[in-house]
């Protein structure tokens, strides 16, 4: 499982011109979901965003959580995280979930992320999306779930 990590002053997701999804503070989370996924990965994924100090303490040190922030997170399944461009022009996605496999780990991932008290704002699976967002500093953070999990 991959996810991209956007600290984010705002974000929304628009699905055929209506917001379907909108946060204030806190990330905008793009996820990726690999066919070999499981929910191994989904726990420690989770355990990571929810605990990482990339928010500002009042010193400007980035020191603090989500968590403990109580801010927000905008969850947008895309499966082109796992594009593969190492040969020819056009990206293979072999490596990326079907979306039967995809859709439920993609689901179980916002209900565990609220679970742990964190309000959560989807996009709309398998749809075309208009995401925007202010991204704050900026800050971006990659993760990948740990090979073998």
């Amino acid at each position: 499982m991959r996810a991209i990590l956007q600290r984010v002053s705002s974000a929304s997701v628009t699905v055929d011109h209506r917001v379907v999804g909108s946060i204030g503070p806190g990330f905008l989370i793009l996820l990726g979901v690999a066919h070999t996924d499981k929910f191994a990965q989904i726990e420690w994924l989770i355990d990571k965003i929810v605990g990482l100090r990339v928010f500002p303490d009042s010193d400007g040190k980035m020191n603090l959580s989500l968590e403990d922030m109580g801010y927000a997170a905008l969850v947008v399944s895309q499966f082109t995280l796992y594009a593969d461009c190492r040969k020819g022009r056009r990206p293979s996605f072999v490596n990326a979930a079907a979306p039967g496999v995809a859709e439920p780990l993609y689901v179980q991932f916002c209900e565990e992320l609220a679970r742990k008290g964190v309000s959560v704002e989807r996009g709309r699976f398998g749809a075309h999306m208009d995401v925007q967002l202010v991204n704050d500093g900026p800050v971006t953070i990659l993760l990948d779930t740990p090979e073998g999990m």
